[in-house]
């Protein structure tokens, strides 16, 4: 090849690989941009649940998403406030990344890590969920009085006493969105993904609702029509919208189709985060919950 020749060849070089390192930089950029986006609905996995608040989103798998729930519904049965939702998230969060754990240091177990050798209880009981979180808050009630309005890591740490103190702190943004909308603060704002959802199972969905929400609700179950419902009177607006926020939270393990709110409804899809629908022309008491399988 003559020298000339290979001159004109120096900016084609030059150029392809101004064209190879913008798109590995590029790629670069998209690989770690996915962090910052992962709770977005634009990316919706499969089998996640989200909580939308102020434009701010996060999310939850699904078996965090059935422990979170019940956090709430106990913190309903127990008259507490959505700041004791929070606390009971950013708790479990930095415990068990809110899972049902058997195992952990030394002889903690469950949602929270408690340890039978300290006096939380026994075994089977610390692994069930509803038993724990009854402990938990029964504790913190007991210990922090000023649970109400004290720092939120503060708090988990007066009841955890953990060997981290300054872990729970890093929950709390998160843990205060996810509270907001299980709870019933902010209605509409909790949707799941649901796909393959398990045979209809009412019965099973009562048993946890009235374990968890206890004497806050009660349930009906209408004997006509061709489909499976629950129809759920909530003391407030707040527990309807948070009994919403469980049957989501629980729908593709029970079967659950769809539920409504008020006038607002929110119909399971397997493809997309369903958003909640208002219709003014079907207007419902705002403290019942229906249903549907």
């Amino acid at each position: 090849m003559s020298t000339e020749s290979k001159r004109s060849l120096v900016p084609i070089f030059w150029i392809g690989g101004l064209v190879i390192a913008l798109v590995a930089g590029g790629l670069l950029v998209a690989r770690w941009a996915v962090p910052l986006t992962r709770d977005l609905p634009s990316v919706v996995p499969s089998a996640h649940c989200y909580a939308t608040v102020n434009s701010t989103t996060a999310s939850l798998n699904l078996e965090q998403a059935r422990n979170a729930s019940i956090i709430a519904g106990v913190a309903a049965e127990r008259g507490l406030i959505a700041r004791a939702v929070s606390i009971g998230l950013a708790t479990a969060f930095q415990e068990s990344d809110i899972r049902n754990l058997e195992h952990g240091d030394l002889d903690s177990l469950g949602i929270f890590q408690q340890r039978p050798s300290q006096g939380w209880g026994t075994v089977e009981e610390i692994l069930d969920p509803y038993y724990a979180t009854r402990k938990f808050f029964d504790t913190m009630v007991e210990m922090v009085h000023n649970w109400q309005t004290a720092d939120i890591g503060d708090v988990a740490q007066t009841v955890q006493r953990s060997g981290y103190p300054d872990a729970y702190d890093q929950h709390v943004d998160r843990a205060r969105i996810l509270a907001s909308a299980l709870s019933g603060e902010t209605p509409a704002t909790w949707s799941c993904i649901v796909s393959n959802p398990a045979s209809a199972d009412p019965d099973g969905l009562k048993a946890h609702l009235n374990r968890a929400y206890g004497a806050q609700i009660t349930i009906e179950t209408p004997e006509s029509g061709s489909a499976s419902q629950l129809i759920v009177t909530a003391r407030s607006e707040a527990v309807a919208w948070s009994v919403a926020a469980f049957a989501q939270s629980w729908a593709t393990e029970m079967g659950v189709s769809k539920v409504s709110v008020g006038n607002h409804h929110w119909q399971a899809s397997a493809s997309v985060l369903a958003g909640w629908v208002a219709n003014a022309d079907n207007p419902q008491d705002a403290t019942t919950t229906i249903i549907t399988f």
